[in-house]
């Protein structure tokens, strides 16, 4: 594998909380870079305008900062091949596309959404994968000059070869051969005129010299997308390695329905940075037993990307606490320990707005513990009997907090006037009064049903935690109807 100037990028989406599986991917690239002298660079990819929020953005910097993680180039920083947003670098692919066009590797497509929706509904009722069925690529040249003269909207796809396969090398995988026959013309330019991931994902990688791009292992099935691209425009293709998924413990694929997967979440109960890292960075070393706990420099030196495994990333919690619990009583002094656990609890200003929530409901200082002593709590130790002196049957109990996990998801921002405005529109939409909705999220958040103000609290405990606390709620209402 050729390492001579290497420049590597992670570029997450600023769609919502930055996930776990995020830090394993940035972490991979950070200490490819720190191992072979090169360059990391972080880029916004935030081609998705509808889901794509400055609130998710900066959650991200703020998350891989947290993590330890620093890059040379990145949109708060600068850096020689910006802009860094993909948002703002729209006026650069346009041409892109017409030179696609011009080239006769693209064709415009005038399908409707419906039409497209209509011939994927027919693919897959025949038990076919659902793909483009070419409807649009041989539309006369004058046509297609007069429709689009006409105002008639229309995206820009790519051309695939009729015949053969794919055939690349990949620093994970090795061989890989993939049929072009199961490949899609994929759009390449929107309506709107903004590129889709796929043509952006490549156009940037080569304006910012990328040599080596390094992903999950989800992305290997668009590589022939993105290797015709190259060849199109007459580039020369980065080193592709893609990695192992991070996995729960049943090797199910790592995600929030499951188990918490927001590196919020790790930094609310109180992991430390450092561990969370040496605890993916194992992922990617060989050691022997005995020799788990490494800084990042050691993960550095031991790093060996040729040696990666395909078996999937298991994401141990239990592993991960065992590694914390080292890092807190072995890594630091006293002196850090209570420094960090002051600014743990200053995190988001919980400690300092939750005292002041509190003061006008105590008699004496001692009472502040259990009142508000959940919003530092990794658990608020749920049980039926916390959810047995409700007004709600535990059906309704089970309906409202199911009805508020999925609302409180669709969410863009995160402050109290929105998980306000977001809790009385679900009340309304189970034809419920909000004083009646309230009270099972009281428990679930807090584990008691007498508290601090509900939506104050939730915005202070941020919505990772919140999110984990509904689902265990849940969980455990669940068992009561069931019990029933």
């Amino acid at each position: 594998m050729t390492t001579s100037g290497v420049r590597v990028r992670i570029a997450p989406s600023p769609t919502g909380e930055p996930h776990v599986g995020t830090a394993y991917i940035a972490l991979f690239n950070y200490l490819f870079a720190k191992k072979h002298g090169g360059t990391f660079i972080l880029r916004i990819e935030d081609t998705d305008a509808t889901r794509s929020t400055p609130e998710f953005e900066q959650k991200v910097l703020d998350a891989l900062k947290w993590c330890g993680l620093e890059w040379s180039e990145g949109p708060d920083i600068g850096g020689p091949h910006g802009p860094y947003r993909q948002s703002d670098r729209k006026a650069m692919y346009t041409p892109y596309g017409q030179e696609l066009l011009n080239k006769g590797h693209a064709f415009r497509c005038f399908c409707t959404p419906e039409r497209l929706e209509q011939m994927r509904e027919a693919q897959r009722a025949a038990g076919k994968p659902p793909k483009y069925d070419g409807l649009c690529l041989n539309i006369k040249a004058e046509e297609v000059t007069a429709r689009v003269a006409s105002g008639e909207a229309s995206v820009i796809r790519m051309k695939i070869p009729a015949e053969g396969s794919c055939d690349f090398n990949d620093g994970v995988y090795g061989d890989v051969s993939i049929p072009w026959d199961s490949v899609d013309m994929q759009v390449l330019i929107k309506a709107d005129g903004m590129p889709t991931y796929h043509m952006a994902n490549v156009i940037d990688d080569h304006l910012m010299k990328i040599t080596h791009v390094a992903r999950g292992e989800e992305w290997l099935a668009s590589v022939p997308k993105h290797i015709l691209l190259y060849r199109y425009f007459g580039w020369d293709a980065p080193v592709f390695m893609h990695l192992s998924l991070m996995r729960n413990a049943d090797k199910s694929k790592l995600s929030k329905r499951k188990n918490p997967t927001s590196i919020s979440y790790y930094s609310a109960l109180g992991y430390l940075p450092e561990a969370l890292m040496n605890f993916l960075g194992l992922f990617f070393i060989q050691i022997a037993e005995g020799e788990e706990l490494l800084t990042m420099d050691q993960l550095a030196e031991k790093f060996d990307p040729d040696n990666l495994s395909k078996a999937g990333a298991i994401f141990d919690i239990q592993k991960l606490d065992w590694l914390n619990g080292r890092w807190i009583r072995e890594q630091l002094s006293q002196e850090d320990f209570i420094a960090r656990t002051l600014a743990w609890a200053s995190e988001n200003s919980r400690l300092t707005e939750g005292l002041k929530l509190s003061q006008s409901r105590v008699s004496k200082l001692g009472e502040l513990p259990g009142l508000a002593g959940f919003l530092l709590s990794s658990d608020v130790g749920l049980t039926p009997a916390s959810f047995a002196g409700l007004k709600t049957s535990p059906e309704e109990t089970l309906e409202i907090l199911n009805a508020v996990q999925v609302d409180l998801e669709k969410m863009l921002e995160w402050n109290v006037e929105s998980i306000d405005a977001e809790l009385r529109a679900v009340a309304d939409r189970l034809g419920k009064k909000l004083r009646v909705v309230t009270p099972p999220l009281f428990v679930a958040v807090s584990g008691s049903s007498r508290s601090l103000p509900l939506f104050d609290s939730m915005a202070l405990l941020g919505r990772s935690v919140v999110r984990q606390r509904l689902k265990t709620a849940a969980t455990v209402v669940a068992s009561m109807v069931g019990a029933k």
